[in-house]
């Protein structure tokens, strides 16, 4: 069997000059970061990848999935953008049993646990008989991330700026990536950057740098991850009409922030 790999072979920025990153290759259970300015074709890149494109995009980029079985990469990939919504006029379980039921897994994936998954990523909970429509942002994308993670048999995973989800952003991507699935993420959010093993730097249209986290890098993402963790808390406690005082939060201070 042909193990999974994602290969990009490098095409041309906007003003028409080879990019200079002319290879990447990610294996099952990569993570990958694209990072950049708003228009840097961080979009672009995603939209190569989720076509498998063949030198037809405005990039010329060609991306090749070795180890699936659809032809040209059909269905190997499963994208989660800034405007999911549902169409279907269903609810919940429904919704679950059908897409189950077309992948051949009606029976082994229930319904309830798809939905308790999904009320780890979001604060709002779930029910199995709520309306796909009447869910909110957070609520989708986190159904989303669970359907895919126990349904879908996507190996390629695409994350478009998973920060403004609504949603436990940091916990998704570990959920995804502990399937050994291949997850890139478009992204302007520090540490999701930083729990990705490689970045790729977007600019003028073009793949410009890739980058490996480091030990330096590490030791940052953790720094960062218990400031995230204390600035959740905080968020947490003003949505729920708390005031912030002595013991409205359990996350030490670090030297940058008020006791608390």
């Amino acid at each position: 069997m042909i193990p999974l790999q994602v290969t990009i072979s490098g095409g041309h920025d906007r003003s028409g000059r080879p990019e200079r990153v002319r290879r990447l290759e990610l294996a099952a259970g990569d993570t990958l970061a694209v990072v950049g300015p708003t228009g840097s074709g961080k979009s672009l890149l995603l939209s190569d990848i989720e076509q498998a494109a063949e030198g037809d995009t405005p990039s010329g980029r060609q991306v090749a999935i070795a180890g699936w079985s659809g032809r040209n990469g059909l269905g190997a990939v499963a994208t989660l953008s800034q405007r999911t919504n549902f169409l279907m006029d269903t609810d919940v379980r429904t919704f679950v049993a059908v897409h189950a039921a077309c992948l051949a897994k009606d029976g082994t994936v229930t319904a309830e646990a798809v939905v308790a998954l999904a009320n780890t990523l979001c604060g709002e909970p779930i029910r199995p008989a709520d309306p796909l429509q009447g869910l909110s942002g957070g609520q989708t994308r986190a159904l989303m991330i669970a359907d895919i993670a126990l349904i879908s048999d996507a190996p390629v995973i695409l994350l478009d700026e998973l920060e403004n989800a609504g949603i436990d952003k940091h916990k998704a991507l570990a959920t995804l990536s502990a399937r050994g699935k291949i997850i890139i993420t478009a992204t302007h959010d520090p540490l999701l950057v930083l729990m990705s093993r490689r970045r790729l730097v977007m600019r003028g249209g073009g793949m410009s740098v890739l980058h490996e986290i480091d030990t330096a890098e590490a030791a940052w993402r953790d720094r960062l991850s218990g400031l995230d963790a204390l600035l959740q808390q905080v968020r947490d406690a003003l949505r729920d009409g708390d005031r912030l005082g002595p013991g409205t939060v359990s996350v030490p201070a670090c030297s940058c922030c008020p006791e608390t």
